[in-house]
């Protein structure tokens, strides 16, 4: 994996040499969440201040996914990548449909972040969010019964009581982040900060991350361009009712592997 934009802080070791697999610990200094999220609140974005991310991949003509997945359109260094941002992360927030086609599993705990998550004083693996206003979900699976973290959903207050109940049954912690059935995505964000979990990636799918964007609460962009074209009409990696201004991001860091382009946007007031 070779740099193609470098920039100050894309690594404290500076760019990869050419041809040569960047190791975990070089990816974890590259795709690092600002220094400040740890800091006193006089240092800047201050402690508790939650900086969201999301980490998305697209093909050349548009596709976030083939036949309904994202793995298709995916490589191994996507994956270690991905493996990456999750290992940086407090929490991974997920619509209910992305969870149910991309078959979610409770997040591990990994050794090659173990020392760099005690040290920021997370837990030994991140919270998985799901975020759904029908609780369309099925309790028994290992997301919910089996995670090192407990499974948190993200509902609106009218959603049904008895699925609730079934959630917090099956283990999970229920948070309520919309007066509806809909949640509200910047008060999602706000509950999860205010629970500590401040490093926040999302993984979409299209249509929650389309509303993270139209809210305004998104703060990074991690994409990966895939070297495919798929045609059909596969979903965008954003979705939902556009914005009356597009917002403008900054390139923070690009890389290459095989022709997949690994690049890192962050909005210009952040």
């Amino acid at each position: 994996m070779r740099s193609l934009f470098p920039v100050t802080d894309l690594t404290t070791t500076g760019p990869a040499a050419p041809d040569r697999e960047w190791s975990l610990d070089e990816l974890a200094e590259a795709y690092a969440y600002p220094a400040e999220l740890t800091a006193a609140p006089s240092a800047g974005l201050g402690a508790g201040t939650p900086w969201l991310r999301a980490n998305m991949v697209s093909t050349l003509d548009g596709a976030a996914q083939h036949d309904g997945r994202s793995q298709p359109i995916s490589c191994a260094a996507d994956m270690r990548i991905f493996g990456t941002l999750r290992g940086l992360a407090d929490v991974v927030i997920a619509g209910a449909e992305t969870v149910r086609l991309e078959g979610y599993r409770p997040a591990r705990a990994r050794e090659a972040f173990a020392a760099r998550r005690a040290a920021a004083g997370q837990g030994p693996a991140p919270a998985v969010a799901v975020v759904t206003g029908s609780m369309d979900l099925d309790f028994s699976l290992p997301l919910f019964t089996e995670p090192l973290v407990p499974t948190l959903v993200l509902t609106g207050a009218g959603a049904p009581a008895d699925r609730i109940a079934a959630a917090r049954k099956a283990g999970a912690e229920v948070v309520i982040a919309g007066d509806g059935t809909r949640v509200d995505p910047a008060r999602a964000v706000r509950e999860l900060a205010g629970r500590g979990l401040t490093r926040q990636l999302t993984e979409g799918g299209p249509r929650l991350l389309g509303q993270f964007v139209a809210a305004g609460v998104l703060d990074e962009l991690c994409l990966t361009i895939s070297p495919m074209l798929t045609a059909g009409d596969a979903q965008r990696i954003a979705g939902g009712p556009g914005v009356a201004v597009p917002e403008r991001f900054f390139l923070a860091s690009l890389l290459e592997e095989a022709g997949f382009l690994f690049t890192r946007y962050r909005r210009t007031d952040s």
